[in-house]
């Protein structure tokens, strides 16, 4: 059936381009010869070339990333996790035979029981992965709260491949900044007094670990400001398209000036990966936070 229309359709096309060709010539046959002899010969001018649409000018930012990602750096951390529960081969815990086995030890199959407590799983360590960029020359770097939470210890990884244990200044899990510190001198740092105005639409760029990936750079435009997100933080979030992952929580997102415009922070994904929605903390947020963790280890909210 459908191949049936289709014919027809391509048919009638045919039939209705037939019919205008025969109007045509008919119509030219139709003039006198007279009358068309008294007609004056038109010269047709030669239609003018349309000027071939500029090709636009995409933002290059070679010089910006050599001259900014140095400052941005790896952290890794490590959590320790609690002693795991007993595991007992061939017992589920609802088993009436499991309390018994861990009291009193031994296993189903064995030939007798052994004294003490059954076996456990030994405690696991946790590792996560995150971004940050340093902020002073001194050591000082810029992270999300969410990278460092309940850290044992921070590895800041720098793109040189130095790596130093990293002190926990201060977190606050409000904005989701922490800032870190390091025991190094004449470090390459990132501008965060600046605080440049946003547009949308603007050129933004991310440097980041994502998945690991150390120093990766991801470009995209600005697609809101002040942002709200259904998280409660009181944060005026920006919302980009750039292309963010896991790992490049903490890394600074910048503009075509190369000044920080804010802290890349979130993602929302159904898949945990990238969909075209990244929200970054503002560098204003960030930079009142930085200062007060610097000054008293811990930032203080206003209450209503």
């Amino acid at each position: 059936m459908v191949r049936k229309q289709v014919t027809l359709a391509l048919i009638a096309a045919g039939v209705g381009a037939g019919l205008a060709t025969g109007y045509t010539h008919l119509d030219t046959k139709a003039l006198s010869d007279a009358y068309a002899a008294t007609q004056p010969v038109v010269q047709v001018a030669a239609a003018t070339p349309v000027a071939a649409t500029a090709a636009v000018n995409l933002p290059d930012f070679t010089a910006l990333v050599e001259r900014s990602g140095a400052a941005v750096v790896n952290i890794s951390t490590e959590r320790k996790g609690k002693m795991g529960k007993v595991d007992i081969e061939g017992l589920d815990e609802d088993n009436p035979m499991f309390e018994f086995f861990k009291r009193f030890g031994g296993a189903p199959g064995m030939p007798g029981l052994t004294p003490g407590p059954g076996p456990q799983r030994p405690p696991f360590q946790a590792r996560g992965l995150g971004s940050g960029f340093i902020v002073s020359p001194d050591g000082y770097v810029i992270t999300n709260a969410h990278v460092v939470d309940d850290a044992e210890e921070v590895t800041v990884r720098l793109t040189d491949r130095r790596e130093f244990i990293a002190k926990v200044v201060g977190s606050d899990k409000r904005t989701d900044i922490a800032l870190l510190k390091i025991e190094a001198k004449n470090l390459p740092a990132l501008d965060i007094n600046a605080k440049p105005a946003l547009k949308k639409g603007e050129w933004v760029i991310a440097i980041g670990s994502p998945f690991g990936f150390e120093n990766s750079v991801s470009a995209g435009v600005v697609s809101g400001i002040q942002r709200a997100l259904p998280s409660g933080q009181m944060v005026p979030f920006i919302q980009t398209d750039v292309a963010v992952n896991p790992g490049h929580s903490g890394g600074p997102l910048l503009n075509s000036a190369g000044q920080v415009v804010g802290v890349n922070s979130q993602i929302y994904s159904r898949s945990g990966g990238y969909m075209g929605l990244s929200f970054a903390i503002p560098v204003n947020v960030a930079a009142t936070v930085a200062d007060q963790l610097r000054t008293t280890g811990k930032m203080q909210h206003g209450r209503l």
